[in-house]
């Protein structure tokens, strides 16, 4: 597993929340340095947009995890 994903594995609900918070405003502000032809590595926004990604998928698959729907957990 990567260590982007490790680290997220070991927050809790709030701190998922917040980073998707902070992950969301990265975005933002990538996409306006890209607008303003500021940005010089375009490869930022796939990475700002994959880690939007993951938070997204952990946080649904714990929403499931609680429900009892779901049949393989991602924790090992």
């Amino acid at each position: 597993m990567s260590g982007k994903m490790e680290a997220l594995l070991q927050l809790d609900h709030d701190g998922l929340a917040e980073e998707l918070e902070s992950a969301h405003r990265e975005l933002f502000n990538l996409r306006f340095q890209a607008s303003t032809s500021q940005l010089t590595d375009i490869s930022e926004l796939k990475k700002a947009r994959r880690q939007i990604a993951r938070i997204k998928t952990l946080i649904r698959t714990r929403e499931l995890e609680e429900e009892g729907n779901v049949g393989i957990s991602i924790e090992e």
